[in-house]
């Protein structure tokens, strides 16, 4: 796998394996070493066959050298722990322990607690008293109990506990990496979007990430002192003009005898400005060794695991736009094959950026960055094009149009397949030459609209021409409430070549187009498609492949953000149990929980 682009070790999963600590002629202690230190075993196994740091390489898991059954062991834990750069606990037992001795009591760690279901030792009745005692002290944890008896030799993990086992861990995985990260916005607010008004209080307490600031104009200062790789560079242009290939100009030649659209040669110069253009922000972003010499200060970078670019308006109405750089550094490939992808929000809208963070980080997948821009009812449909909705659109009596100038990942296309022949948005480390190939060949780049971009440049354009599972989320600042997340599970929808056109057209055609059907529930804002869209808190979305809206019902716990709107199944909610204090209805437990709780890393309160 590829070397982290970030300074700083990922976060490593720690087992505390606790245990009846009572000795004596009976030897209980002893009896239970072997079952305690196989459930660690097999919680760790668990992890690093099944997750991934966002590099691609497994999740490192650590295991205390002892089982835990007096607090001088849980201190050694800790010991060990504090040197392994252990972010994440989860303490196993199959047995009664003594709870406030054997606790993670760091309040910095993201923690779980598995008892065992069985019926020779309370490992359930532990499991209770610990996760009242971390309730009791304010430090939250995840509690893991499986539905079915099991015996005390068999060491296979159920499947309702291995599901929470690795939500948990991808979760925890996730809101660590973001803890000593950067949020890197170029420019600043865009058009007046709330969104890019950016907010450090939110992102230092709430995620632990600090937020980095350049204007614009450090990217003019690189190119025209020439402060970038220029092998790189080189090669990264004749990738470009080898794959790359130029679609609809749709501007006019002149308006009222200004000239508007740009000639062969402006178009050529534009393609060397937005190719260097790329290169500079990846070097602003994570540094970059080749700089030229003398350099040293730029070639540092800014450890920025997410960044935004302003564009809009005084970019755009005198430079190319961002649109190449924006929907390549999303896309989990470029000309140096696949790689992780970065995070790059168009107009800055530094809270959909993050957003597209939550869902890599669970996923380790290219990430789509859309205008929530217009919903389509059946009825609307049939009477523009005389087409009746099918499928998942005619369950949700329409469907919504996401379509944006910029940052959507070109592996939104759904041209890589899997090994059944289905159209997916792999995990960047499975994609292959031939997925790269397919994505390539199904994208153009249309010169950019003169009336939107005055500095010309090139949009990406293609369509989402297969139905996948996927999950759009918004997150949201409110006054006086603090930050929110939206969710909303469903597909992308396929519709006739035709009846696409004929609808893509009225919008601009020369973006990338995908349709999307929420899960409708018949109630609510998910009554229909209609009632999404009517009830989004934001003209943008973050969209990511899969129904991964349980994932991040977890995480938004962890990070203590509430969730306002979703389509979650509730029997797949997975919250701390302390949430299970704050009253019987699952969304109020959570608003007044992560209120009482607030952000982790708030220093004042």
């Amino acid at each position: 796998m590829a070397k982290s682009r970030l300074i700083g070790e990922y976060p490593v999963i720690g087992i505390r394996p606790t245990i009846d600590g009572r000795r004596g002629a009976l030897k209980v202690r002893e009896s239970l070493e072997d079952q305690t230190m196989n459930m660690a075993k097999s919680a760790a196994k668990l992890f690093e066959d099944n997750l991934r740091y966002s590099d691609g390489e497994p999740v490192k898991v650590v295991i205390a050298d002892t089982t835990i059954g007096r607090v001088a062991e849980a201190a050694a834990c800790a010991a060990k722990f504090k040197k392994e750069g252990v972010d994440i606990t989860l303490t196993v037992t199959p047995c009664w322990c003594y709870g406030a001795e054997t606790m993670d009591m760091d309040p910095m760690t993201i923690k779980a607690v598995w008892g065992f279901n069985g019926t020779e030792r309370p490992g359930a009745v532990y499991l209770a008293s610990v996760l009242a005692t971390h309730s009791q002290k304010g430090l939250p944890a995840f509690g893991i109990y499986g539905h079915e008896v099991m015996e005390a030799d068999d060491t296979t993990i159920p499947e309702d506990v291995k599901e929470k086992l690795l939500r948990f861990g991808r979760a925890a995985v996730a809101a660590a990496t973001m803890r000593g990260k950067s949020y890197l916005q170029i420019g600043s607010v865009t058009m007046g979007i709330g969104g890019s008004i950016i907010s450090p209080e939110f992102i230092e307490e709430y995620l632990g990430m600090r937020v980095e600031s350049v204007d614009e104009v450090e990217i003019i200062r690189r190119m025209t002192e020439e402060i970038y790789d220029k092998d790189e560079y080189e090669k990264a242009l004749k990738w470009t003009k080898e794959n790359c290939r130029e679609g609809l100009d749709k501007n006019p030649e002149e308006v009222d005898g200004i000239k508007v659209r740009s000639t062969a040669e402006e178009k050529e110069k534009n393609w060397e400005f937005v190719v260097k253009m790329m290169c500079i922000i990846k070097d602003l972003m994570n540094g970059n060794p080749n700089l030229p010499k003398g350099r040293e200060e730029e070639a540092v970078g800014h450890n920025a695991i997410a960044a935004g670019f302003q564009g809009q308006r005084q970019w755009t109405d005198f430079y190319p736009n961002c649109d190449y750089p924006e929907a390549l550094l999303n896309t989990s490939f470029d000309w140096n094959g696949a790689r992780e992808p970065y995070i790059l929000a168009t107009e800055n809208d530094v809270l959909n950026g993050l957003g597209m963070l939550f869902m890599k980080l669970l996923t380790n997948r290219a990430q789509i960055f859309a205008d929530v821009r217009t919903y389509w009812s059946g009825a609307s449909v049939k009477r523009v094009t005389g087409y009746d909705l099918e499928g998942h659109a005619k369950d949700a009596d329409g469907f919504i149009h996401l379509i944006n100038s910029g940052a959507a990942c070109l592996d939104a296309c759904g041209e890589a397949k899997d090994k059944d022949g289905n159209a997916v948005m792999k995990p960047w480390y499975e994609v292959t030459e031939e997925d790269q190939k397919a994505i390539m060949a199904a994208t153009e780049w249309c010169a950019a609209d003169n009336g939107y971009f005055r500095g010309g440049g090139f949009s990406s354009r293609f369509e989402t021409k297969a139905e996948m599972p996927a999950t759009m989320i918004r997150l949201n600042l409110v006054k006086n409430l603090g930050p929110v997340l939206q969710i909303a599970e469903g597909w992308t929808v396929h519709l006739p070549e035709k009846v696409s056109d004929t609808l893509w057209k009225r919008t601009d055609y020369t973006w990338p187009c995908t349709w999307f059907a929420p899960r409708c529930t018949g109630e609510g804002p998910f009554a229909t498609a209609y009632d999404v869209m009517n009830n989004w808190g934001a003209n943008h979305g973050a969209i990511s492949y899969g129904h991964i809206g349980a994932d991040l019902i977890t995480l938004a716990s962890i990070l203590r953000i509430p969730v306002c709107m979703h389509n979650v199944p509730q029997e797949k909610i997975f919250r701390p149990s302390a949430w299970n204090a704050f009253g019987t209805d699952k969304e109020g437990q959570d608003y007044r929980a992560c209120s009482a709780y607030g952000p982790m890393y708030k220093t004042i309160k």
